[in-house]
Order: structure tokens, then C-alpha cells, then sequence
């Protein structure tokens, strides 16, 4: 099954867009690695698969729409009050969604196969748009892929606890895995 020519509104129905940290800091032993799911988002597509330089991309997210799924490593494991306590950490402390209710991502230039592309574009969060490159591809009938962002070039200043001991790592994996629009 392939990406076909034409116009397509994905968003959770499809699958799933999850942000994975990492850690560091003498204290990393302490925190955990987190996978969040962003579960309110949309994405429009355009597909030329003629001219793959036509296709376009433009995804809005919604920044309070963050769920903490998973917490790997740490001394303890994650608790539905971690969790919470996170969610209450990224939405005001980190993302500001109260004056930046979203992220978006627009598309610049689009480059390959639908089975193996690069997206680049703009990624704007709060209110500052840097260019960022996606890689994906189609595989068993799954549009996945995968783009890292590094915090501080949108002036994030990555969490820190302990003193700093305990560090968010400032690269972020974003990954989408979606079936395929029918």
C-alpha cells in the first residue's frame, strides 16, 4: 500500500505523534526517560507523487494536549502524580500554553519517495519559528517518521531539578506513526 496523490486531514484517529526525553546531569539516575503522546493535533497533507516538490505539509498542535504515557529508568517508578505534576510543568512552566495554545509545523520543501522522504519547514513554538527537518517513510501500510528538536534554539531552557544535578536532555524525539489515509 502506498501514499497516493492527493489531499488527506490526519490526527489521532490515525495514530499516534509522541515526544521522547532524555536525561542528563550527574543526578540522571534519578528522573526518567518520558515518552508523551500529544493527543490533540491535525495535519494537512498534499501529495504529488509526480513531483514530490508540490506535496506540503502543515501540522497545528495543541500544547495542552500533552499526556505522559511512560517514565523508563529512575529510582521509582512514575507515578499518576508524577504525571500530573509533569503535565502541570510542560503546559506552564516550559510550553506557556495559556499565550501559545498551539505548535505548528509548515512545510517548506519536500524531497524523496513516499516510501522514504524528507520534509523540511518551520516548527514554531511560542511564537518563534526555526527550520527543522522530518524524516518518514511508508512501510506495511504505516506513514511513520521521525525529526529531532533541540530546545534551546526556540529559548527553552530544558528542565532541571536538584539543583541541575537532574537535567532534561535538550534534544527531543518527535515521532508519528499513522496508517495510512484510505
Amino acid at each position: 500500500m502506498a501514499l497516493d496523490t492527493g489531499s488527506y486531514r490526519l490526527g489521532p484517529q490515525a495514530g499516534t505523534l509522541l515526544l521522547k526525553t532524555g536525561r542528563t546531569g550527574l543526578g540522571r539516575r534519578a528522573g526518567h526517560d518520558l515518552t508523551i503522546e500529544v493527543t490533540g493535533w491535525q495535519a494537512d497533507v498534499v501529495v504529488n507523487t509526480a513531483d514530490p516538490g508540490q506535496s506540503s505539509v502543515t501540522v497545528t498542535i495543541e500544547t495542552d494536549s500533552v499526556q505522559i504515557r511512560e517514565g523508563t529508568g529512575g529510582l521509582k517508578p512514575l507515578t499518576d502524580g508524577d504525571r500530573a505534576d509533569i503535565k502541570t510543568t510542560i503546559t506552564e512552566k516550559i510550553l506557556l500554553t495559556a499565550e501559545h495554545p498551539t505548535i505548528t509545523f509548515r512545510s517548506a520543501q519536500v524531497t524523496g519517495t513516499p516510501d522514504a522522504f524528507q520534509i523540511s519547514g518551520d516548527l514554531t513554538i511560542m511564537g518563534q519559528a526555526r527550520p527543522v527537518t522530518v524524516h518518514g517513510g511508508v512501510d506495511a501500510g504505516r506513514l511513520s517518521g521521525h525529526a529531532t528538536v533541540t530546545q534551546s534554539r526556540w529559548g527553552i531552557k530544558p528542565y532541571s531539578a536538584f539543583a541541575g544535578a537532574l537535567r532534561l536532555a535538550d534534544d527531543i524525539q518527535v515521532q508519528f506513526d499513522l496508517a495510512l489515509p484510505g
